[in-house]
């Protein structure tokens, strides 16, 4: 985020309040006393339309998430750096190791229709999103306000690691069309949404944060596919977007400028576990064992991305667990011999045929379908590729679990272990890999309610091992993307370990 250097800091963003590996500054950033640059407009493409613009509604997707992280804000907010914020609250304290949280909620803050944020307004967001089954909020116990600006949650049991579920977007008390009407607090409002052809973010000129946002509007645009999006940066119809693999080998860096940055989401090829014959772990380990890692992002990625081997990104290096990168070292003969004992193969009497369901708006995960086709034919696997509309993943494949596979990109939805593992858990609403495991949901229980920096750390380390050794999915990589606009037009850019974009933060040249 642009500031003045000579922006004075309010007084309590002077204090860091370490919370279980957490930075928390006291202050969303410093104030400005003017904005940046001249009043101007950005159209950017996206690839996909949010499922919702309901913050408190599970179903959306990352690029729902991405967009609404501009409209909307929670009591915290992360940084750059994966840490959390004070945002809608001004100071917080914790009690009873993590059982307690009391917030003081800052003063003038307005909704974009005018009314003033209450704590009334964060109890029912708290309470709506636990009950809509929001991942990270299934400890809620009760949330009490005090007076005109305070508020206590108390949790089930104590979770010194809860922070990062309260960037949930604050909507108004009693609001129950938030899909067509969603009014947040954030530095943009929602000017008008059509279907399928753009959605258009106006400026919020009373945001309580002075300076911010930079641009007047923003308009995002729809766009069908990777091949779309480049014609319409080439053609000047939209001034950026964000791009992965061969498409930015055809961008000429003369007239644009291309920033990489890693996405904050991890590329698999998810293998419903309930479907026969994927319910055999044997299965999934040949498929790991047959799939080259590597070879997709050479051959797909033009080499751009980092393997990953698990669930976790990278970029939450205290949590992350390195050694799984080489957990499945690309082996095709081991891959026929697990196969051959599951009862596939020639020796076995006949080879295993996979469909591999693939949302066709995305490139990526189409070339990447190609090179696993491919790869998987070597040790026998017939693979069949079906590719569908966005529309229909998410109802066939997201909702109703009706797949053997797919390749998809999944972020999360805080930059918390939490949110990259709660999937998993077998219960979970978002478990679309129907992944169940006795010993992973005790680990990941323990390691939600663990107080101990250290021992969360290889709780959360060992719930991915076993994710690991069970072949939950194929993991390949945290894929490089590249954000693309029209050279010297913009500034401000900021890049964080969540799949977001800022654009408060950007300004016109």
């Amino acid at each position: 985020m642009r500031t003045s250097k000579n922006a004075p800091f309010e007084a309590a963003a002077m204090a860091i309040l370490l919370v279980s590996g957490i930075a928390l500054f006291a202050s969303c950033a410093p104030r400005e006393a003017a904005r940046l640059g001249p009043a101007t407009e950005m159209r950017y493409g996206f690839l996909s339309e949010p499922a919702t613009l309901d913050p408190l509604n599970p179903s959306n997707t990352a690029d729902g998430r991405n967009i609404l992280f501009n409209v909307f804000e929670g009591l915290v907010k992360p940084d750059t750096e994966g840490r959390h914020r004070l945002a809608l609250a001004e100071s917080y304290s914790m009690e009873e190791m993590g059982r307690v949280y009391s917030f003081r909620l800052r003063e003038g803050v307005l909704f974009h229709d005018g009314s003033p944020l209450t704590p009334a307004d964060v109890k029912f967001t708290l309470e709506t999103a636990a009950a809509a089954g929001l991942v990270g909020l299934d400890a809620l116990e009760s949330v009490e306000t005090f007076g005109e600006r305070d508020i206590r949650i108390t949790l089930s049991y104590p979770d010194p690691d809860f922070l990062p579920n309260l960037t949930v977007g604050v909507v108004r008390a009693g609001s129950t069309d938030r899909d067509r009407n969603a009014v947040g607090t954030g530095p943009f409002f929602i000017e008008s949404h059509t279907v399928q052809q753009s959605l258009v973010l106006r400026r919020f000129e009373h945001y309580w944060q002075e300076g911010l946002p930079h641009l007047d509007k923003v308009t995002i645009v729809f766009l069908a596919d990777h091949n779309a999006l480049f014609l319409a940066l080439q053609g000047g119809s939209i001034d950026g977007a964000t791009f992965t693999g061969g498409i930015i080998q055809q961008i000429d860096p003369a007239r644009f400028d291309i920033t990489p940055v890693y996405s904050a989401m991890v590329q698999r090829l998810v293998l419903n576990n309930a479907a026969p014959p994927l319910d055999d772990v044997r299965v999934r380990r040949a498929l790991n064992y047959g799939i080259d890692t590597r070879e997709i992002i050479d051959l797909a990625f033009f080499g751009y991305g980092r393997l990953v081997g698990g669930p976790v990104i990278s970029g939450l290096a205290a949590y992350y667990e390195p050694m799984l990168v080489n957990a499945y070292p690309y082996d095709p003969e081991r891959a026929v011999a697990l196969l051959a004992e599951a009862g596939f193969g020639e020796a076995a009497g006949g080879g295993l045929s996979l469909e591999i369901t693939v949302p066709s708006n995305f490139i990526t995960h189409v070339d990447t379908a190609q090179v696993i086709a491919n790869q998987l034919s070597r040790i026998g696997v017939d693979a069949n590729i079906q590719l569908v509309d966005w529309a229909t993943w998410l109802a066939q494949v997201n909702r109703d679990r009706n797949y053997q596979a797919t390749i998809i990109s999944v972020d999360g939805r805080t930059a918390s272990p939490r949110s990259f593992l709660a999937r998993y858990r077998s219960d979970s609403g978002s478990n679309f890999i129907n992944f169940s495991n006795a010993d992973f949901d005790r680990v990941f229980d323990m390691a939600v309610a663990e107080v101990d920096d250290a021992r969360r750390i290889e709780l959360y380390r060992e719930a991915q091992r076993i994710l690991s050794y069970n072949a939950a999915s194929v993991y390949i990589q945290d894929t490089l993307r590249f954000r693309v606009f029209r050279a010297g037009a913009f500034g401000g850019m900021l890049s964080y370990p969540l799949f977001v974009t800022d654009f408060a933060a950007m300004y016109g040249r």
